[in-house]
């Protein structure tokens, strides 16, 4: 066993690291190969639809269209009609202006430094100091893949979020634990 206090390193570095790749894969490489910039589509007649949308001044919030009262209410005829002529969705309304990329950068970085709390509390409870490259690599390196990627599919099963979007978001999380699984195992204390 491996306490925390003597992974606070890999888990900074990990972090930091996480971060600089994952802003060149959202901002640099999009450039070159289209990887995100297809995760969220265009509405037909976006600016129709915003101004049909507007004057129900819909608060911040995630909402699902049409949404039944209760269990019973989703066997009714009345819901039913609803599901076939649609449009059916789930939204999430942000609020309104500019959003400052610094407070979203910052609490992303807060995230990146959580999953690999985890991922050190994991690994350092199942390794002791000197332990092979490898077993750390792997116990860290499965543990932040958990933390970034699995919860994702969620999305996709429930609530029909694009495919590919969660394949690509779930690779991202594949190169995010093999760098953290590299920085644990060149970090880890001897």
């Amino acid at each position: 066993m491996t306490g925390m206090h003597a992974l606070w390193i890999p888990i900074v570095v990990s972090a930091v690291a996480i971060f600089v790749v994952s802003s060149i894969i959202h901002m640099m490489l999009d450039k070159v190969i289209p990887w995100h910039n297809k995760d969220y589509q265009h509405v037909p007649q976006q600016d129709a639809v915003m101004n049909a949308l507007r004057p129900f001044n819909i608060p911040p919030g995630d909402y699902l269209l049409p949404r039944p009262d209760s269990m019973a209410d989703m066997r009714s005829a009345e819901f039913l009609d609803k599901l076939n002529k649609g449009p059916k969705l789930v939204m999430t309304v942000m609020q309104n202006g500019m959003t400052g990329m610094g407070r979203n950068l910052g609490f992303w970085f807060v995230y990146l430094l959580v999953v690999n709390v985890f991922a050190g509390y994991v690994t350092g409870r199942a390794l002791p100091p000197g332990a092979d490259y490898l077993h750390v690599f792997r116990f860290a390196g499965t543990t932040v893949f958990l933390g970034m990627s699995l919860a994702l599919w969620q999305a996709s099963i429930w609530f029909q979020k694009s495919l590919g979007t969660t394949i690509r978001s779930t690779i991202d999380g594949v190169i995010f634990a093999l760098i953290a699984g590299g920085i644990f195992g060149y970090f880890w204390p001897r």
